[in-house]
């Protein structure tokens, strides 16, 4: 696997270098990661934060690379993964692709597609093609981008080292689990992450987040009763294996799963709370 220097072009595929964002926290562990990809052009994808020294890395990085920076493109307008895009357009006169934004309070709302992207599309990067596949899940919006060589630039979508969030409304575990299964089978040979390193065995990252997010499902509808439990208390019993401090975003993901149990006809919504379906 290759380091995760922050700055730095690390190149991690044909034709594809990544550019870690100084922005490590919780949400997004050693930082978000943007992608330059192509031939004799480049398409840098998820530009990250509005952050100059990202933007200067990116640029140095091309330089370096002795390409232009023609294109930007991003997998979903989360505000550490789409917000860069407006100083590196400034900057390089570049256009943007990519999705439309959802109206739920937690988007980059700066972010203006040239071009929308759609499920099937295949976009020039230079002399290599990118093939567009829509993943909604984490959020309504989500895209992944595949390469020629099986290499899988998944945004959100996977993260190496953790599970992510799924916040409704744009957020659903149902259309989660479809993404995921979507993925299988594809001649993915290796995944690059919005956040961690490179996922070199990627049939296996998918098995093992549907299973982990089946499992999760399951705990879920283990601890609805007949009687109502609140989202703060329904969430001690079902993420007990999680940190007290992390249960406020867990909230989230526990709400999506409900969600998608009460599609499904096994879970309930009342005033006071969730309950098993009758």
């Amino acid at each position: 696997m290759a380091s995760l220097i922050p700055g730095q072009a690390t190149p991690i595929g044909t034709h594809a270098w990544r550019v870690l964002a100084r922005n490590p926290g919780m949400m997004t562990g050693p930082g978000t990661n943007s992608y330059l990809f192509g031939k004799d052009s480049l398409t840098v994808i998820d530009p990250g934060p509005a952050d100059h020294d990202h933007l200067q890395a990116l640029l140095h990085a091309a330089e370096e690379l002795g390409k232009p920076i023609t294109q930007v493109i991003v997998t979903h307008t989360h505000r550490d993964h789409s917000p860069g895009a407006l100083a590196l357009v400034a900057a390089t006169g570049a256009r943007c692709l990519g999705p439309f934004v959802p109206d739920d309070g937690l988007q980059d709302e700066s972010w203006q597609a040239d071009t929308l992207l759609s499920d099937g599309d295949v976009i020039d990067c230079g002399g290599v093609d990118l093939e567009i596949i829509e993943t909604p899940g984490h959020v309504s919006n989500h895209l992944c981008f595949l390469t020629e060589q099986g290499l899988l630039f998944t945004g959100d979508h996977l993260i190496q080292g953790s599970t992510v969030v799924i916040a409704p409304p744009s957020g659903s575990m149902g259309a989660y689990f479809a993404s995921l299964r979507k993925l299988q089978g594809r001649g993915i040979t290796m995944m690059a992450p919005g956040h961690g390193d490179v996922i070199e065995d990627p049939e296996a990252a998918l098995s093992q987040t549907l299973a982990h997010r089946q499992k999760r499902e399951d705990k879920v509808l283990e601890n609805l009763t007949d009687s109502p439990s609140p989202l703060n208390q329904l969430v001690k019993s079902v993420y007990d294996d999680v940190p007290v401090f992390l249960h406020g975003v867990a909230e989230f993901s526990l709400l999506a799963h409900l969600i998608k149990l009460a599609e499904d006809g096994k879970a309930r919504e009342s005033e006071a709370g969730w309950h098993k379906s009758e």
